[in-house]
């Protein structure tokens, strides 16, 4: 079999180069190359152009060709950095609720949000969660996602997170996408734990780490740096924890108050 490749002709193929690194992009700044074929070798892309002038270069290369026989557009595969698709239950009250005027802020105070989901899902099984991951997932490749950044969060111990985590990787296995799970145990203070939120974290870097790093589960930690969660001069100890055990971090920051982009 050829290690090259080459899949045309495409009704149009953009390949999202030249673009400004920051504010809105115009339809005029997109490159869009008609007819168009992409030519690879293994899975790294080696030319893209006019299907006429590429398809003779993949013929003297003796690539596999792929026929595309339908109109079809190619794009770049989208990267979601910032997902919440490991969960059980609804938040369908919550949506009513911010309808009617009430604040995010409000709504967790009278125990909905981020801790009505903890008790769903921490009731929910793992191949449960597997499952939702799944269909999720689904939905945004249709979409065009092809990487997505999936967090935990929704367990708030030890075991639940673990829990979660387990089953993100579970179905990075089973999806036709990039699931790059993400340790969010440090989402708020769980309302049943009966100790100080630093102990909460103390028992985080203590328990939950060695047993992520161990199964290979996550080289990502994030927290939640907010009013209501984690204020920035409480989790730092947290971060550099993290660190210094060789995670990558992430914050959440600046939704409701200021102070966790600074952190970062």
């Amino acid at each position: 079999m050829s290690e090259f490749q080459y899949i045309g002709p495409f009704t149009q193929v953009l390949p999202m180069k030249d673009l400004p690194v920051r504010g809105p992009i115009r339809d005029s700044q997109l490159a869009v190359i008609p007819n168009a074929g992409i030519l690879l070798e293994k899975d790294k892309i080696l030319d893209v152009g006019q299907h006429s002038l590429l398809y003779k270069k993949a013929k003297k290369l003796n690539a596999e060709i792929i026929s595309i026989d339908h109109e079809a557009v190619a794009i770049p595969g989208l990267v979601d950095s910032h997902t919440h698709i490991c969960y059980a239950g609804s938040r369908a009250k919550d949506y009513a609720l911010r309808n009617s005027g009430s604040s995010y802020l409000e709504i967790a105070r009278e125990g909905g949000g981020i801790w009505d989901t903890v008790q769903k899902t921490r009731m929910a099984a793992e191949e449960e969660l597997v499952r939702g991951i799944e269909q999720r997932a689904a939905l945004h490749l249709q979409n065009g996602t092809t990487t997505l950044e999936v967090k935990s969060g929704y367990g708030l111990s030890v075991r639940e997170e673990l829990k979660m985590l387990r089953a993100i990787n579970k179905a990075n296995s089973r999806v036709p996408l990039d699931l790059i799970p993400t340790c969010l145990a440090a989402h708020i203070h769980p309302k049943d734990y009966s100790g100080s939120a630093s102990d909460y974290l103390e028992e985080l870097i203590s328990n939950l780490f060695p047993k992520i790093l161990e199964e290979g589960l996550s080289n990502r930690i994030d927290a939640f740096v907010e009013e209501g969660a984690f204020s920035p001069e409480l989790i730092r100890p947290y971060l550099h924890a993290a660190r210094k055990s060789g995670f990558d971090l992430t914050i959440h920051a600046d939704q409701f108050s200021t102070g966790g982009s600074a952190l970062a």
